[in-house]
């Protein structure tokens, strides 16, 4: 593992998303359940399957086999580098060590053993990786803590010196933390300025990434940035025939066409944010906030709407939009909007007109209080007179 090396897709973080849709994904559960049995053990992860409490105890009883023979492996090539070579040969063993940890899913001796790599390691590039390596394990783990805490060291390693790529490294690898804590614009922005320098191979596959960079930009970009970073980027469009639903959904929000959003709205719920545990917990939120996106978007342009009207261009029934629409309302998500029940219009102040509504509001109360000064200066000469 040199100081250059392209860091390794250890541990896999499609283990645990294929774990999650074996027990909670039936139309998927046979294909995730031969990928998952097939992944742990060309990895021989045998302290994952422990951790997960799995049935195959013979499974388990011969990959801890493995783990204990090659873990002696390198207690003896440690060994040697220690008695008969030099520090840069220690250190390669440390790494070569704890990525194996790292690989069979040993969270518990994986930490300390990259700590001790990291004690004995030179290179800063080196250095960078073996960090970049715990934020890997605290993604797979799904330990929040771990990954905040090294992705601020990795940052500042990299700020202290580090090169190009792990730079643009690193923007994937908060991404990442910034999809599974909700902060759909960060992640957009982050993913969006790696399309063109994805490098982040350990991390995920090129059209995966695709894939939540347009996701990201559903919530995390304006119309004109959908447009001018995703529907007009080289990568994107390159990647069209591998998530349609995607680019359907945020194409026609582009284009206004409604009824296919909300279509396409239902696929992407169903294709990539309920079989995917970082972002199944968020799934209703983004779903919730493209809807207002997408009513936003329409009712803007019109100072009035009749419900019938906005429910045909939405493909869906007049009541289903009164009730979508009154709740949001409700929650302050459309100020500007108001529902006239009588005539089942929807009414928009634009910020234009709120704007101009507000400005003569104070020039009336300026002349109100200009007239008032006046009537006192005129009392005041009555009197002084």
């Amino acid at each position: 593992m040199a100081d250059d090396s392209v860091p390794l897709p250890y541990p896999n973080l499609k283990v645990p998303t294929w774990h999650f849709q074996i027990n909670n994904i039936d139309r998927l559960k046979e294909e995730a359940s031969t990928s998952f049995w097939k992944a742990v053990e060309k990895d021989e992860m045998a302290p994952y399957l422990r951790n997960i409490s799995s049935d195959k105890s013979d499974l388990i009883s011969t990959l801890e086999k493995k783990n204990q023979e090659k873990l002696d492996e390198f207690e003896k090539k440690l060994k040697d580098a220690e008695e008969n070579q030099g520090d840069s040969e220690i250190s390669e063993t440390l790494r070569e060590k704890a990525m194996y940890l790292c690989r069979i899913g040993d969270k518990e001796r994986a930490i300390p053993a990259i700590e001790t790599a990291l004690e004995k390691t030179a290179g800063l590039g080196a250095r960078i990786d073996l960090v970049l390596a715990m934020v890997r394990i605290g993604l797979f783990a799904s330990d929040t803590h771990l990954v905040i805490t090294n992705i601020t060291r990795a940052n500042d390693l990299i700020d202290s010196g580090g090169d190009w790529d792990r730079r643009n490294r690193l923007k994937v690898y908060r991404a990442v933390h910034h999809l599974s804590i909700r902060n759909f614009k960060e992640a957009a922005d982050l993913l969006i300025d790696s399309l063109s320098t994805f490098t982040a191979t350990e991390l995920m596959e090129y059209e995966e990434f695709v894939a939540l960079t347009v996701l990201a930009a559903g919530l995390g970009c304006d119309r004109k940035g959908i447009k001018t970073k995703i529907l007009a980027s080289s990568e994107v469009k390159g990647c069209i025939s591998s998530i349609p639903e995607l680019h359907l959904m945020i194409e026609s929000l582009y284009k206004s066409n409604y009824s296919q959003f909300f279509l396409s709205l239902s696929d992407v719920e169903q294709k990539y944010l309920l079989i995917n545990p970082l972002l199944i917990k968020h799934s209703k939120y983004y779903i919730r906030e493209l809807r207002v996106k997408a009513y936003k978007q329409l009712l803007e342009s019109y100072k009035s709407l009749t419900l019938e009207r906005i429910s045909k261009l939405f493909g869906v029934s007049e009541s289903f939009i009164d009730k979508d629409l009154s709740k949001f309302i409700a929650l302050g998500k459309l100020n500007n909007c108001t529902i006239d029940k009588v005539s089942n219009i929807i009414n928009t102040t634009t910020e234009k007109s709120s704007s101009n509504q507000n400005k003569s509001l104070v020039y009336e109360q300026v002349v109100k209080q200009g007239d008032i000064l006046l009537s006192d200066i005129q009392k005041l000469h009555r009197v002084v007179g």
